[in-house]
């Protein structure tokens, strides 16, 4: 999670658990959902920066609301601007839940939403219903995508109503990226049907 706040000269502030201490934080692209298929990130497009500028890039999902019940949010990365979106990752997920009625209440791994070298889109929430009350938010860090030499690490951390039921969920994520080519493109999307609503920003932290 993020600690953000002003200073007096209008600069961000954030310490992360992926920035440990003080360090700006950059706002470079905001993106709006409605009935949206996706909302993607392409490096050098629409002015969006995810290139050897930073070596940290946050993505912040708020209120993100699917037009389909019951639907994972998830991402997934490119290395050729987004022509592809199939790049390996391995990766781990676990969830902390809480019925509303007190009745439940847990901590466990999911081993059926962690990837193994999988291409696929990576889950970063449990199912969100689409109720009017229902929706999720979420941070995606992702650290180095410029690289040429390493595999791209990255972290997030998400809550969200689980969809047609009493249950809240905190879920973590964790893994990389097994290239060593460049990311250049992220993209989010719901395991089916549109987005319907919600914002994604993206950041650079120095």
């Amino acid at each position: 999670m993020a600690l953000i706040k002003l200073n007096n000269r209008g600069v961000r502030n954030v310490s992360t658990f992926g920035s440990v201490g003080g360090g700006s934080l950059i706002f470079i692209k905001k993106l709006t959902a409605s009935s949206s298929s996706d909302l993607s990130f392409v490096d050098g497009s629409s002015d969006v920066v995810l290139d050897n500028t930073y070596g940290e890039y946050l993505f912040t999902c708020n209120n993100m609301h699917p037009a389909t019940n019951q639907v994972y949010l998830q991402f997934n990365l490119s290395v050729d601007a987004g022509s592809n979106y199939n790049v390996a990752k391995t990766t781990t997920f676990y969830q902390s839940y809480h019925t509303e009625d007190g009745t439940d209440s847990g901590l466990s791994y999911q081993t059926a939403r962690d990837l193994a070298q999988g291409t696929g889109a990576q889950y970063l929430t449990r199912q969100i219903g689409n109720g009017n009350d229902d929706v999720g938010c979420c941070y995606l860090h992702l650290f180095n995508p410029s690289s040429t030499t390493f595999a791209k690490q990255f972290i997030a951390t998400s809550s969200n109503n689980y969809g047609g039921d009493t249950y809240y969920m905190n879920n973590y994520i964790g893994g990389y990226a097994n290239t060593t080519s460049a990311v250049d493109a992220v993209q989010f999307s719901m395991s089916s049907g549109n987005i319907d609503a919600g914002d994604i920003c993206l950041y650079g932290i120095k």
